[in-house]
């Protein structure tokens, strides 16, 4: 009985040479060897063994490793990021955003405090109790009791399409060589599909870039990326920690007493939050005063200190201030070591993460329920959780923190979209299309675009968790 556990002993059995050394052939010529690999000039099989070629002198030129034509990727490419995001046609380049009421203020809580309403005052976030709408029998318009004509507080926010692109060319030469030989075949087919999914991963990576990066003087043209969640779902307070904490290339330690060297950093949808009592300079010390364009932002006390341990009641506490803010969280968004906490967490206490299906819509058409289209993921309070690799882990990198954990972002997709103005499009030509000189090369090249910018319409119900780590 022969057994086959190897190429070596599929070749020894196919060609009568069972028992023998090596993957060899008996030819007129003398013993031949199969296809094997040519190691240090001596022919050897598939399994390393000794060819019996080994012994003919030039027959190791005739041999080669065969690849096959299929081109496997060891790369983790996943887009999650990207397809979460709900897409919405590009409509309008801005929107008009009610950013504090008439009395009471900005705050989730409406504001009661000591300033009287009968002055003509601009400030009321926080009107007397007695003066907040109650007046008296046959009231004269415009009299006293703060009985005066109020006006909410609006603004306008405006965004650009960002243009992202992959150019990519092969020769007349490469593609032909490709279809023959041991070639791959359709070196523009195998080149599209790669060149495909890199488009869509950095386009992933852009909505998860690190908030520091905006300060990063060697990324002078960031802004042409679309606007990171990170830098969407911050607040003024965080960026101050940030600038304090030496997190950015202009921090406390530069001394620096010019807020407008954190531009890109404050700068968003054509506000600067600068303007709006946000990041202030006072010496060396930068001072926070959250605002409208403020979303939740939970990074403990400071970053100097280093990152604290996630607990449920950091998590929870999120959530509930969203709520409170009026948002509806409808996503969690953080890494793979977070979600794994987390579920540690919970196993302690005898809980466990539930499983939901999600289904994927587009432009309001709902899939169909199926494994084709759907796909379950862990739940927190039956909200969603995704996992994506490029979760920033935001802290302070000098403190060498052990086992940080990626940050995490609780999104309500009501009020935060990718406006999409021109979809992602493949465009190529070249020679093999008849036109050399479109493209001035013997060859071909091709490219992807997506048109799009990233917006938000309601900042404080986004939350975001940061400074973490595991023990």
């Amino acid at each position: 009985m022969t057994y086959i556990n190897t190429i070596r002993d599929l070749e020894a059995s196919t060609y009568g040479m069972a028992g023998a050394s090596g993957n060899a052939l008996l030819k007129s010529s003398g013993v031949i060897g199969g296809f094997g690999n040519v190691v240090g000039g001596a022919a050897q099989g598939h399994d390393a063994a000794t060819n019996l070629a080994g012994g003919a002198a030039g027959l190791g030129d005739l041999y080669n490793v065969l690849y096959g034509q299929k081109v496997w990727s060891m790369l983790n490419q996943e887009v999650n990021v990207l397809s979460m995001i709900a897409k919405r046609p590009y409509t309008s380049s801005g929107w008009r955003i009610l950013k504090s009421r008439p009395a009471g203020g900005s705050d989730a809580a409406f504001g009661i405090g000591n300033t009287a309403v009968d002055s003509n005052v601009t400030d009321l976030s926080t009107p007397r109790a007695d003066q907040i709408g109650g007046v008296e029998e046959n009231a004269t318009l415009g009299g006293a009791n703060g009985f005066k004509a109020l006006s909410p507080e609006y603004t306008k926010l405006f965004t650009s399409p960002k243009t992202i692109a992959h150019l990519f060319e092969f020769s007349e030469l490469g593609m032909e060589m490709a279809a023959i030989d041991d070639g791959v075949g359709d070196i523009r087919a195998i080149v599209r599909e790669d060149m495909g999914k890199h488009h869509a991963e950095v386009q992933s990576k852009m909505l998860l870039m690190p908030l520091e990066r905006y300060d990063d003087a060697t990324a002078t043209n960031i802004t042409r990326n679309y606007t990171s969640l990170m830098k969407i779902v911050s607040s003024n307070k965080e960026i101050a920690a940030m600038a304090n904490a030496d997190m950015t290339a202009m921090g406390a330690a530069d001394g620096s007493s010019n807020v407008t060297d954190l531009v890109d950093v404050t700068k968003l949808f054509g506000a600067n939050r600068a303007d709006n009592n946000g990041v202030t300079v006072s010496g060396s010390t930068y001072t926070g005063v959250n605002d409208f364009m403020s979303a939740e932002v939970d990074f403990g006390t400071n970053y100097t200190g280093g990152p604290r341990v996630l607990t449920l009641t950091i998590l929870n506490d999120m959530l509930r201030r969203i709520r409170v803010n009026g948002g509806n969280p409808k996503v969690i968004l953080t890494g793979y070591d977070t979600i794994q906490h987390i579920s540690d967490l919970l196993q302690s206490q005898e809980r466990f993460m539930d499983r939901k299906e999600i289904v994927p819509t587009h432009n309001g058409v709902r899939g169909v329920k199926g494994s084709e289209v759907g796909f379950r993921v862990a739940t927190y309070y039956d909200i969603p959780i995704i996992p994506s690799k490029d979760m920033p882990k935001t802290h302070k990198a000098s403190l060498n923190p052990a086992n940080p954990l990626s940050d995490i972002l609780i999104l309500d997709t009501d009020h935060l979209w990718l406006a999409v103005m021109k979809p992602t499009q493949y465009f190529e030509d070249g020679i093999s299309n008849g036109n050399p000189f479109g493209v001035g090369k013997l060859g071909n090249q091709g490219m992807y675009r997506t048109m799009g910018e990233t917006c938000c319409s309601f900042f404080k119900g986004q939350g975001k968790i940061t400074n973490l780590k595991s023990a």
